[in-house]
């Protein structure tokens, strides 16, 4: 029995050291693929921005960039969000929520809808792919740490299996010898 748990030991061990190093892999092609796909799509910082011409290319800049899309937008919309603007773009050139002063489509004959609003939408569909670029390279940079701290607990744990199964085998060697009385001499 004790040889099966021996072997255990040394598997659990050789386990966790391969499950770190595949965390770590994961975690370095992750941050890489956020870099890589960030740098496609050439976006350049403002000159507002805390990355002034610069590419953006890691997540935390990705999310720097997408502050500072959200303080343009809110300056285009006069402080409004989304939610606070009205639907439809009124007569009198204000939005306006109700149809009944909505500006009317000419061809379509339908209210025309406010394009404040629209750079909302837009907004939120880019900051949000900022964002999430953001969050993708703090995940991959945690596999990394986890792998880490996965490798060094399986040396660990390796180790100290070893370290056992040495003191458990000078014991059984110096059984035979204890029992009839033997002296035995420890290196």
């Amino acid at each position: 029995m004790s040889k099966v748990l021996q072997y255990c030991g040394v598997a659990a061990s050789v386990v966790l050291i391969v499950f770190g190093i595949g965390s770590i892999a994961m975690g370095v092609s992750g941050r890489d693929r956020v870099h890589n796909d960030l740098a496609r799509e050439q976006i350049v910082g403002t000159p507002d921005s805390t990355i002034p011409n610069q590419l953006v290319n890691t997540g935390s800049e990705a999310q720097a960039f997408a502050k500072v899309m959200r303080k343009h937008t809110l300056e285009a919309t006069g402080g409004q969000t989304y939610a606070q603007m009205g639907r439809y773009m009124g007569k009198n050139g204000k939005a306006t929520n109700d149809e009944k002063l909505a500006a009317v489509d000419p061809k379509s004959g339908k209210p025309i809808d406010n394009p404040l609003r629209n750079l909302w939408v837009t907004e939120t569909a880019l900051t949000t792919a900022l964002h999430s670029s953001y969050f993708a390279e703090n995940v991959a940079t945690f596999a990394m740490v986890m792998g880490v701290a996965l490798m060094l607990t399986g040396a660990g744990f390796l180790v100290l299996t070893l370290r056992v199964l040495r003191v458990f085998g000078r014991e059984k060697e110096t059984e035979p010898a204890v029992a009839r009385g033997e002296a035995v001499l420890s290196s």
